[in-house]
This record gives structure tokens, sequence and C-alpha cells, in this order.
């Protein structure tokens, strides 16, 4: 349980810093910079995502569910894996590979407030 809530800490500000439980599908694409039409087909694939549905079938994410999806982002868009790649490296190590995406994803924040940062000098 430790693990999953250092997880957390490495989700998009919008996402880490809001008090909500659940994450409609359009804030969880644009959080995680992707289309919607990307979650669904990951939901389909991987079978540990499983999003809350209401009676209209419309999707929400818990946090937990986000660290999941950017730890898959990582390994497919950063590292190169295919799907089936990324599913052996989360069942091998889910906690590794998510570990390893939080930090990525912190670096990557840091990078762009710095160049933020080198815009205004």
């Amino acid at each position: 349980m430790e693990n999953e809530l250092s997880l957390f800490e490495s989700l998009p500000e919008s996402i880490a810093e809001q008090e909500k439980l659940w994450f409609s599908i359009g804030e969880t694409a644009e959080a995680l910079n992707i289309p919607a039409s990307t979650l669904r087909f990951w939901e389909k694939e991987f079978d540990m995502i499983k999003p809350r549905k209401n009676k209209k079938g419309d999707r929400f994410y818990s946090k937990n569910d986000i660290s999941i999806l950017r730890t898959i982002q990582y390994l497919t868009k950063v590292k190169g894996y295919t799907l089936q790649g990324a599913k052996t490296a989360i069942k091998n190590d889910f906690v590794k590979e998510a570990e390893t995406a939080a930090i990525v994803n912190t670096l990557t924040q840091i990078r762009e407030k710095l160049l933020e940062i080198k815009k205004l000098l």
C-alpha cells in the first residue's frame, strides 16, 4: 500500500493535487496527454485496468488506474515495448516498472519547468 501511495506523487499535477476520487476519461486522457480512444483500447488489452462505469457507460478512473496507465504509457511510448512486452514486464515486476515510470514522469516535469524558466531569463 505504501508503494501505491508513493506512485500517486508522480501523477500529473492536475490529477495529483485534486481531492477527487474518480476522474472522467477526458480528464485522464488530458492528464496523460493521450487520446481517450487509447485509454479504451488499453482497457481491453490490460485486464488490470478497471474503470468504474455509470449507468450510461461513462468511464471514471481512480488514481490507482491512472498510475497503471502511466506505467503502460512509459513502457510502450518511452521504452518502445510492444503491448505483449508491456504485459510481460508488468506481470513480472509491476512495482519496479511503476516506480521507474514515476521517476521518468517527475524528471520530465522538472525539465519542462526548467525550460519555462530558461525562456523567462
